[in-house]
């Protein structure tokens, strides 16, 4: 059973406590990990590859797709980025912080931040609109991305760098403690992947304030559940870039679209 949900603070190492509270759960929550002026900047910095990325009709970044949709007032605008560290400096200065260096040691030896392999650093937009495409994803692992690049599943982390303020009925980040340890059959077959939306009675909502930080075992079952909210305050940035172990894989602008990527349509 997963003990009580804690936060925390990120320094330049992890406390003991920290570490025994990640192995246990799967996922860890630290409070106010970068500030509210950096928080700003970030958008900004993701407004303008936005911009860049629609005038120029980008579809797919190193074989990612990007995935598009409408805002509220009906124009245009990115609502999954992939690699967006690689299109402003801002996104890669982020990747910098020595405090992220202490979030290796999770995944294990020779882990690393994944700023070239997987999907890089994303950055989802999501907006509860009339014509908003992404709202809501249904129950997954990231770790079932392994078996599609045709290799058994490597120690990963998903690092989450939130920046909006959050209250249960903003919907967002929704996980089940402790099934980063399950068995692989669990691991395959307890949920229909990204059909499955419905609540699940051991799930724990991850509620962050802009600025948070949290780390989630890509062997942890967990959804993005749909806002309640409509309109300006269903609005939700967050940021996730992948800690990785095991063979080093980057992606480059000849890479492949992993096969199911290619089903992106059943994401809502």
């Amino acid at each position: 059973m997963a003990t009580a949900y804690k936060q925390f603070t990120l320094g330049e190492s992890l406390t003991a406590e920290q570490k025994e509270f990640f192995n246990t759960n799967g996922f860890i929550h630290f409070k106010n990990f970068i500030t509210q002026n950096t928080v700003a900047s970030i958008v900004e910095a993701s407004k303008e590859v936005q911009r860049k990325w629609i005038a120029e009709d980008v579809k797919k970044v190193n074989g990612v797709p990007i995935k598009y949709g409408k805002d509220l007032d009906g124009s245009t605008l990115v609502q999954r980025f992939a690699f967006i560290n690689q299109h402003h400096p801002t996104l890669s200065g982020l990747l910098l912080d020595p405090r992220l260096q202490s979030l290796l040691e999770l995944a294990g030896s020779g882990a690393r931040i994944g700023d070239k392999e997987k999907d890089g650093m994303v950055f989802n937009h999501y907006v509860n609109g009339p014509e908003s495409k992404f709202t809501k994803m249904g129950w997954h692992t990231d770790g079932l991305r392994d078996i599609f690049y045709g290799g058994r599943v490597n120690p990963m982390l998903n690092v989450g760098i939130h920046l909006s303020n959050l209250l249960p009925e903003n919907g967002g980040l929704r996980i089940i403690p402790g099934t980063h340890n399950q068995s692989l059959y669990q691991f395959l077959f307890r949920k229909k992947y990204f059909l499955d939306h419905d609540e699940d009675p051991n799930e724990v909502a991850v509620i962050p304030s802009a600025g948070d930080l949290t780390v989630h075992d890509g062997r942890l079952w967990h959804r993005v559940a749909k806002s309640e909210v409509i309109g300006e305050d269903s609005r939700r940035r967050v940021i996730y870039v992948p800690i990785i172990a095991g063979k080093y894989e980057p992606k480059h602008e000849n890479s492949p679209t992993v096969f199911y990527q290619r089903f992106a349509g059943i994401v809502k």
